[in-house]
């Protein structure tokens, strides 16, 4: 059951974000209003409803962008809306088409996030552009995931099908989720082989790679609580070292001290070749995850690795004592 409050912004600026996933609270001025708080921090107003007999979750809006006062009265509205059926559209519309309409609609990611979505749809889905929504059958969605190399691939475009199809009935377009039919596509996950130790070797290795900014970039992505496109793509304008702050995010104590002793001489805290930023410096990569004994690591792994131990919070100064002292305890090997 949600934890029940009256909802007020000193109550939701301080709430304290869970360790991972999410959790969810409601308002007692408005019993159907609530509120859901990832480990990010991120918060999101929304109400549940159950429709043709499933549970819903259907988002109002994100706090603080819409205030208490807003969501608390869009909650009718968004209610009545959900319960009215939906009318079928005679018009037919290109996938093609229809994908653009639910990017614009369903899809809210940072630019980069969302260039690398349009370039995988574009690439996988490609047999499907020219066919009509409604005319895509059950053996259409299977031959194109079946066409996919990769079953991780396959797995996320025949999830992102399923989205796009599931969007296609709720406006309207298609009566029915042809992907529904369809088996979930099996995949090995592949383990990830990080541990304190293999960290600890890490840096070691990061730390005897003769090249400076390679040595200081590796560095940031395990001080940096980042990821490595953020990490590359750092700018000096979006630092404030007066408040130990990295645009809107708190900087750990040991990614203040590395970045201080860098040379701040241009755009770009990590340039690369010509005139933009590193990008994928996978052959010195290699070469670090080698000479650590960890071969299989990537990039990601570190992000991922140190993202998922740390206790996110709201508070940017709680924020910045957990990364510390998830540091050192990482650290501090006897």
């Amino acid at each position: 059951m949600a934890h029940q409050f009256f909802f007020n912004p000193y109550i939701l600026d301080n709430l304290n974000a869970p360790s991972r996933g999410f959790d969810v609270v409601q308002d007692i001025s408005e019993p159907r209003l609530r509120l859901y708080i990832t480990s990010r921090g991120v918060k999101t107003f929304f109400v549940r409803k159950r429709i043709n007999g499933r549970d819903r979750r259907i988002i109002i809006g994100k706090y603080p962008d819409m205030d208490i006062e807003e969501a608390r009265g869009a909650v009718a509205t968004v209610l009545d809306n959900a319960s009215k059926k939906v009318s079928i559209k005679r018009k037919k519309i290109l996938f093609s088409d229809f994908v653009q309409m639910y990017l614009k609609n369903r899809v809210h990611r940072s630019v980069g996030s969302y260039d690398k979505l349009v370039r995988s749809i574009n690439q996988h889905l490609k047999p499907l552009f020219d066919k009509n929504v409604s005319d895509i059958t059950t053996d259409d969605v299977r031959e194109t995931i079946g066409a996919i190399g990769g079953a991780a691939i396959a797995t996320r475009m025949q999830e992102l099908l399923q989205s796009i199809f599931r969007y296609a009935c709720e406006t309207g377009y298609v009566t029915s989720n042809p992907v529904s039919e369809l088996p979930r596509q099996k995949q090995n996950r592949r383990a990830r082989p990080l541990n304190k130790y293999g960290l600890n070797r890490l840096v070691e290795s990061i730390n005897n790679y003769p090249d400076s900014t390679m040595r200081a970039a590796f560095l940031m992505l395990i001080y940096g609580f980042a990821t490595k496109n953020q990490i590359f793509s750092m700018q000096w304008e979006d630092l404030d070292f007066n408040r130990d702050m990295w645009g809107e995010r708190p900087l750990s104590d040991r990614a203040v001290v590395l970045l201080q002793d860098l040379p701040q001489d241009g755009y770009w805290v990590f340039p690369g070749r010509g005139h933009g930023h590193l990008t994928d410096p996978r052959v010195a990569w290699a070469r670090v995850v080698a000479d650590a004994e960890i071969p299989d690591l990537t990039m990601d792994d570190v992000y991922k690795f140190i993202a998922r131990r740390l206790t996110w919070a709201g508070d940017k100064e709680d924020l910045r004592n957990n990364m510390n002292e998830l540091l050192d305890e990482l650290f501090d090997i006897e």
